[in-house]
């Protein structure tokens, strides 16, 4: 697949999850949901779903409209903290019963909305028989807990099994009739009731878990990601919370403002101008190469910063138009009056103008990965960075990356100090600064063809550089703070990963970006290079990377600041 198909895809998922969250809040009530990294958040934080059929593909629209309806019926009409309270633990009787707390709500549906009844009634068809049709029911487990799923939400909602299988499912429903009848029948009858129903879940689940956990003990358990798994949606990522950075290292010092996150040592980290790393003719050449590049795209830098001004500026006081026949009284106007008893023009009027008084910060990923993307984005933040001056907003270039592969100094350190566990960030950080707010683009159009260096590139350690990039745009006096992420994928630093865990500068990452997102005085915005940012950054755009796409990058990006 290519780089331009990639981004097609992810805009579309986006759109069908934008509208998705728009259904949801307007069933449930909640304003603050939305979609993040393909899953549901409520502000920063991921919303706790557990049922299989909750997660369609997103390319499924009309499927996908139904587990939304799902989503929002369960904020709607489920307490959480009950639910969390009574559930059975862990493991598969507490996933059985988060499973028919949601085939509770679906049965709750309002008579005035028909079209959601049908929606989830669509839903769980799909989801029976593609789990159907992937072997999901090949094995003895995997279709007792596909029967039991298809006989409790029959025996809630009222509505018949699937007929697709119903025939299938037969013995499993006759051998599961003594176990969990008693239970069942007090399902559809306290299903307005979600403690009493709780206890009649809780009981049955319980049961159910007994005849499926004693196989796992005996060594027979699915691994993730089998069609056992997969049904019961075994992933284990249910959390309310957000991920944080493990927190011990001996000698290690924190991070300020970070949290849990820490850093080995910060002895060998570096702030650079990368334009003094580079030979003056290298130098030349690059931007002569990027200027090449620019005008090979086309794009209308006058037209551009014309549309900056429109989305940043707002109106400010420019003075005052006098000789006007109302508004204020102009006292110098006054003496006209005595000579000329008919002159009208006596009053004056303040003049207002769009002023651009935005600071707009382009962070620059140059982990290894960008290096074949270097040229499209030198080209995208300097053709911005010029219109941003000639609409009178101030802006920044800046990067991150590190002095060496695989830990450096910081790494050897660590090893001689006998190799403590949780070093927290262990590498050589080089936060680079291409072009600052009190530069002019004309100024700094020779460091920002830098951007063009091969071997610049290393590792990216992304959320340390987002608090950089923040701290330098708060300290920056402007109504309006922008910062722009421009990276191709995940935070990656193969010592940090080795010496912690693979998801550490993740952890970090989302909450540095939530941790903006909720002070709300620097505006986070994620562009992916080929690639969907949501799981880090609420507002992101999956840039089309394909050369020479004219204006249409600078239009998404336009887009995305003006929602």
């Amino acid at each position: 697949m290519t780089g331009a198909e990639t981004a097609a895809g992810t805009r579309r998922r986006r759109q069908v999850e934008e509208l998705s969250a728009a259904a949801i809040r307007a069933v449930s009530g909640e304003p603050d949901v939305h979609f993040r990294g393909g899953r549901l958040h409520r502000g920063g934080r991921p919303v706790p779903l557990s049922a299989p059929h909750l997660r369609p593909d997103a390319e499924d629209v009309i499927s996908f409209r139904g587990a939304a309806d799902g989503m929002a019926l369960r904020l709607a009409l489920s307490d959480r903290r009950l639910h969390a309270r009574l559930r059975p633990g862990a493991g598969v009787a507490g996933l059985l019963f988060d499973l028919l707390e949601q085939f509770r709500v679906e049965s709750l549906v309002p008579p005035v909305l028909p079209g959601v009844a049908a929606n989830l009634r669509r839903r769980h068809e799909r989801w029976s028989l593609a789990a159907h049709h992937a072997g999901l029911t090949a094995t003895e487990r995997g279709l007792l807990v596909y029967t039991l799923a298809q006989v409790c939400r029959s025996r809630i909602t009222g509505e018949p099994v699937v007929p697709g299988t119903e025939d299938l499912i037969e013995p499993a429903r006759a051998a599961l009739a003594p176990l969990i009848g008693t239970h069942l029948a007090g399902l559809r009858r306290h299903r307005t009731d979600q403690e009493a129903f709780a206890g009649c879940a809780r009981a049955l689940a319980t049961a159910v878990a007994g005849l499926l956990e004693p196989a796992d003990q005996e060594g027979e358990h699915d691994p993730a990601g089998s069609p056992y798994a997969l049904l019961l949606d075994l992933d284990g990522g249910e959390s309310d919370e957000d991920g944080g950075g493990i927190a011990v290292a001996g000698g290690a010092v924190p991070v300020a403002g970070a949290g849990p996150y820490r850093v080995f040592t910060t002895a060998y980290d570096r702030e650079q101008r990368p334009g003094a790393l580079v030979r003056p003719e290298l130098l030349r050449e690059q931007r002569e190469r990027l200027d090449h590049r620019v005008a090979r795209q086309g794009v209308n830098v006058a037209r551009l910063a014309r549309e900056l001004t429109a989305v940043l500026a707002a109106p400010d006081r420019d003075g005052w138009d006098g000789a006007q026949e109302e508004g204020h009284v102009d006292g110098r106007a006054l003496a006209r009056l005595v000579t000329s008893p008919t002159e009208r023009r006596l009053f004056r009027v303040e003049r207002l103008a769009p002023v651009a008084d935005v600071l707009v910060t382009f962070l620059v990923d140059c982990s290894g990965s960008m290096t074949s993307h270097r040229e499209t984005v030198a080209v995208l933040v300097d053709v911005f960075a010029r219109a941003l001056d000639l609409a009178g907003a101030a802006s920044e270039i800046l990067g991150f990356t590190t002095a060496t592969w695989h830990g450096g100094r910081a790494r050897r350190d660590w090893i001689r100090a006998g190799r403590p566990a949780h070093p927290g960030r262990l590498n050589e950080r080089r936060h680079l600064v291409f072009k600052d707010a009190t530069t002019p683009w004309r100024r700094a159009r020779r460091d920002i063809a830098a951007l063009l260096k091969p071997d610049l590139y290393r590792e990216g350690i992304d959320g340390e550089a987002l608090a950089w990039a923040a701290a330098r745009a708060r300290a920056c006096e402007a109504r309006r703070r922008l910062v722009c992420v421009l990276s191709d994928g995940s935070p990656m630093d193969g010592a940090t990963a080795l010496a912690n865990d693979r998801h550490y500068l993740d952890h970090h990452l989302m909450q540095v970006a939530g941790e903006l997102e909720r002070a709300g005085e620097v505006e986070v915005y994620g562009l992916g290079v080929g690639l969907d940012l949501s799981r880090y950054y609420r507002r992101s755009l999956a840039l089309d990377t394909a050369e020479d796409t004219g204006y249409h990058a600078f239009r998404e990006v336009l887009d995305l600041i003006t929602r």
